[in-house]
C-alpha cells in the first residue's frame, strides 16, 4: 500500500480552492459522486483513470478525495502517475469535508450507490432465508447460502451478478431526455 505524503486538512483544501490554486478531484464511482460530493469537485473515477492523465485544462495543484480517504491512500502511486508529479489528498475524504461544515452538494433523487443497493438486497435475502429456514423449512436456509456464495464469488472474481441485475432496475436507469 502506498501512502501519499501530502495530506491536507479540509480547511486548507477549501482555502486553496477558494484562491483558485487547486482543483479537487473525486475518484469515487459516478453513482457515488452523483448522490453526494464536495461542492466544486470534479469527477474522475478511479476505475477509468489511466496514464493519459486527468484531462485538466490547467496546471493547478491537484487534490484527490474519496469518501473516507481509504481509496486515495491505497492508490497513491496511480494518482501521482495520473498527475505526473506529487499529489495532495483531502485527509479523511468527503466525510471529513462534511464534518468540517464545508459545502456538500447532495442529490437525494439520485439512486443509492450500487454497493449500498447490493448490501441492502443481499442482507435482506440472507435475513429472509434464515427466518424462513427456521420457521418454514430448513431447505430455505439455502437462500442464505446461495447469497453468501454469490458474494464470495463477486469478491474473488470482481463480477457481481446482483449488481448487474440491480443496474437494470427502473430507478437506476438514466432519465430519458
Amino acid at each position: 500500500m502506498t501512502t501519499i505524503l501530502n495530506p491536507l486538512k479540509p480547511d486548507d483544501v477549501a482555502k486553496r480552492l477558494a484562491e483558485g490554486r487547486a482543483v479537487l478531484i473525486d475518484i469515487r464511482e459516478p453513482d457515488e459522486f452523483a448522490r453526494r460530493r464536495a461542492k466544486g469537485a470534479l469527477s474522475r473515477p478511479l476505475s477509468t483513470l489511466d496514464a493519459k492523465g486527468l484531462g485538466l485544462p490547467d496546471a493547478r495543484e491537484v487534490i484527490f478525495t474519496c469518501r473516507s480517504g481509504m481509496r486515495t491512500g491505497a492508490n497513491g502511486e496511480r494518482l501521482a502517475a495520473a498527475c505526473g508529479g506529487s499529489v495532495h489528498v483531502l485527509e479523511g475524504g468527503l466525510d471529513a469535508w462534511d464534518g468540517a461544515g464545508l459545502p456538500v452538494e447532495v442529490d437525494r433523487k439520485a439512486p443509492l450507490e450500487m454497493m449500498r443497493q447490493v448490501q441492502i438486497v443481499a442482507g435482506s435475502l440472507v435475513l429472509i432465508g434464515v427466518i424462513l429456514g427456521l420457521t418454514v423449512s430448513p431447505w430455505l436456509l439455502g437462500v442464505a447460502g446461495f447469497v453468501g456464495a454469490g458474494l464470495t464469488f463477486a469478491g474473488i472474481s470482481g463480477f457481481c451478478g446482483m449488481a448487474r441485475l440491480l443496474a437494470l432496475a427502473p430507478w437506476n436507469r438514466p432519465a430519458s431526455a
